[in-house]
């Protein structure tokens, strides 16, 4: 059965708090938004909703990804691992902590670098600050995943921190 409080927000778009945002785009070099719109969109190109980032092409570039944290966010985990897996390609996302969910264990364990963040973020755009409980618990942390091919992994390329 699913708890109704993971989806009882008003809206499933929160804007990615900046100072947080500029922290990984000093690692990652961002140059895609994929699901943004006009006034929250942290990179120069961006896909709104109606253009549905879901349906475009992500080759070759260096995404980052706060999806809407509705139901929907099984798919936009999906498309990141699938795009991540392309040569070029990185992949980050910023989805709440569920590791319990079908989408974490299908396409995130074992297949992605995993980041926790320690407390809350504090996102804009909404009524209220969003704390999204988890389980009926209210756990403090989010997460983000970093998507890329495992050869590139290995050799360390794109001037991270993977190895």
């Amino acid at each position: 059965m699913i708890n109704k409080a993971l989806f009882s927000s008003k809206t499933d778009q929160w804007a990615t708090p900046q100072d947080f945002f500029a922290e990984l785009d000093r690692e990652f070099h961002f140059d895609l938004d994929p699901c943004a719109d006009e006034s929250n969109h942290k990179t120069p190109e961006y896909f709104t909703k109606e253009q549905d980032g879901l349906l475009q092409d992500w080759s070759g570039r260096r995404v980052f990804c706060n999806p809407p944290y509705g139901r929907a966010i099984a798919a936009w985990v999906e498309k990141a691992y699938r795009e991540g897996t392309k040569d070029g390609t990185i992949v980050v996302m910023l989805i709440p902590a569920r590791t319990d969910t079908r989408y974490f264990h299908d396409f995130i364990l074992h297949r992605s670098e995993i980041r926790f963040v320690p407390g809350r973020l504090k996102f804009g755009g909404g009524v209220s600050k969003c704390a999204v409980p988890v389980n009926g618990r209210n756990i403090p942390g989010r997460g983000y995943v970093a998507q890329r091919r495992q050869q590139d992994r290995k050799e360390g390329r794109n001037g991270n921190r993977f190895k």
